[in-house]
């Protein structure tokens, strides 16, 4: 988009992460109509890069006039550019009551980032995924049951009454990566060159979850062993690990609540969940996490709009 354009971009939504940094120029009608990204994530940005990094991406949106900017995710995190404090569930998923305005050099720059979420016992945070549940809630109005948004980390959000009542994180896509790229089993896990969300092995791990409970201390280590006594290739230690590991998530998150589970997902993995939910006899849909993404983030500044949060702009 050439700044001839910037007229048509009425707020500019940012999606920045631990390791990528994704702004959409939004029209009047809260359509994106331009995208931008870059590797400037959190993660690996100190303070005063923060500022240029956003510049760099969005200053030619800006050529005609300010506009406003609103952000999600751990540019708000206490190593990010500024703290967005969580606020404590129960809670609406979005609370614009602590957002916080970064402290960016030129003044014209009229970034917001919105806060994250946090549950006191048993302990838990999340932040840039309270976006995307406000976005699935403002889609999927008076939704009452689970809502797993799958991940690195993945996160499952009780809902009720338009609230978050209260979530669980885990790490299983963390785990994953140590146990195949870190431990023994690096010798034997390696990513198929085809991907299917439904494999035998797949879903053979899935069962076995089931059957030990979601408790594989034991049997983590006989993928080495299938690896060395048996015909059990690359592909299928890594199709059912990851089956052992979705499983035993949902093993755990399913004890809670089965009644009514929707997904926040994308790609391979937002697929694997879905068929790994019905493969435990889970009926699910699934909205894609860009989708709600943009439109958490469009809820909030509507919300701001009206509060007349963006009138100095």
């Amino acid at each position: 988009m050439s700044s001839d354009n910037s007229a048509e971009i009425k707020w500019i939504a940012v999606d920045w992460g631990t390791s990528r940094l994704r702004v959409f120029a939004m029209d009047g009608r809260d359509h994106p109509i331009a995208e931008k990204s870059s590797d400037q994530g959190m993660g690996g940005l100190t303070p005063d890069a923060f500022e240029p990094a956003l510049k760099a991406l969005v200053t030619e949106w800006m050529a005609d006039s300010p506009k406003p900017l609103l952000a999600c995710g751990m540019v708000g995190a206490r190593q990010g550019w500024i703290e967005a404090a969580y606020a404590a569930t129960p809670c609406p998923a979005l609370s614009v009551d602590g957002l916080v305005r970064a402290p960016a050099a030129d003044k014209t720059f009229a970034l917001r980032i919105l806060p994250g979420l946090c549950q006191m016992d048993p302990a838990d945070v999340m932040r840039g995924e309270e976006t995307q549940i406000a976005g699935f809630l403002s889609a999927n109005k008076g939704f009452e049951g689970q809502l797993c948004l799958p991940g690195t980390h993945s996160k499952w959000a009780h809902l009720k009454d338009n609230q978050v009542t209260g979530f669980r994180t885990f790490m299983t896509g963390e785990l994953f990566a140590l146990l195949s790229g870190q431990s023994v089993l690096r010798h034997s896990v390696a990513a198929p060159a085809t991907t299917d969300d439904a494999s035998s092995t797949f879903l053979q791990g899935l069962e076995r979850a089931r059957q030990m409970n979601g408790n594989l201390s034991a049997e983590l280590f006989s993928i080495r062993a299938k690896g060395l006594l048996h015909d059990f290739g690359s592909g299928d230690a890594f199709d059912y690990l990851s089956g052992l590991l979705i499983g035993a998530e949902l093993v755990e998150a399913l004890a809670a609540d089965t009644r009514t589970i929707a997904l926040v997902g994308s790609g391979p993995l937002g697929q694997r969940y879905q068929a790994a939910l019905d493969a435990f006899g889970v009926t699910t849909t699934m909205m894609n996490t860009s989708d709600a993404t943009l439109a958490g983030l469009t809820a909030a500044y509507h919300t701001l709009k009206e509060a007349g949060e963006w009138a100095a702009i």
